[in-house]
């Protein structure tokens, strides 16, 4: 006789407890542990990790994010500290700028003394997005940057559509593509460096001083990576 099945038996499902389930980890450097976004975001139920972190403020789902006061934004773009940290960005393929504070204080006013008015900051701000490409978001607090950082771990993952089509470089698109990957060269010295020499080959067989004469001080370090011995 087959056995019975109870299914109006009250026995309530299993359900995995809160504590097992993993939590999302966010790294944090450990220059920012007495910031209170630290604890608004333990508080959220994320896993906090200090650690020492070479490049950015936090690690999110693999985004680097630089996190700045609108204060001390002004102040790493006086002292240039704020460039250095965009350049070293650049090793994520993801990255974002946070500045925080805006409800506080204004970005534009209390500069003058500071000797940098509206329009440069405006410049600077585009220079970022434009120049360095990464993406800036404008936080009331520390309560509202946490609230960005915690949608940002919980984001799920989209998939990328398979039809994409891959866009087909040419043959000179191609040159300049190749140059570009050069430290110190962009889209212009690359195109200059195309006419002056035509093909790659004379390019890499060309001394250090035939160099000079379009990439200036950088053809040392061009030179020397021509050169280096895998």
């Amino acid at each position: 006789m087959a056995p019975f099945l109870d299914i109006f038996s009250k026995k309530k499902p299993r359900i995995k407890p809160e504590s097992a389930i993993p939590k999302e980890k966010i790294l944090i450097d450990y220059r920012e542990k007495n910031c209170l976004i630290a604890s608004e975001l333990a508080k959220l139920g994320f896993d906090i990790e200090f650690k020492e972190l070479k490049v950015a403020d936090y690690i999110v789902k693999g985004v680097a994010i630089e996190r700045k006061t609108t204060s001390d934004f002004i102040n790493s773009m006086i002292n240039r500290r704020l460039l250095k940290q965009l350049e070293e960005m650049q090793q994520y393929k993801e990255r974002l700028l946070i500045i925080e504070g805006v409800e506080e204080q204004e970005l534009y006013s209390d500069n003058r003394l500071k000797g940098i008015n509206a329009n440069a900051i405006r410049g600077f701000l585009l220079s970022i997005l434009l120049k360095h490409k990464i993406p800036i978001i404008f936080t009331k607090n520390y309560l509202d940057t946490a609230k960005f950082m915690s949608v940002l771990a919980r984001k799920k993952d989209s998939e990328a559509p398979l039809n994409v089509s891959k866009k087909i470089l040419n043959k000179k698109e191609r040159l300049q593509f190749i140059l570009e990957s050069f430290p110190g060269i962009g889209p212009k010295t690359a195109k200059k460096l195309l006419k002056e020499f035509k093909t790659l080959k004379q390019m890499f067989n060309a001394s250090e001083d035939e160099l000079k004469k379009v990439l200036g001080k950088k053809a040392e370090a061009v030179h020397e990576l021509i050169h280096f011995v895998y």
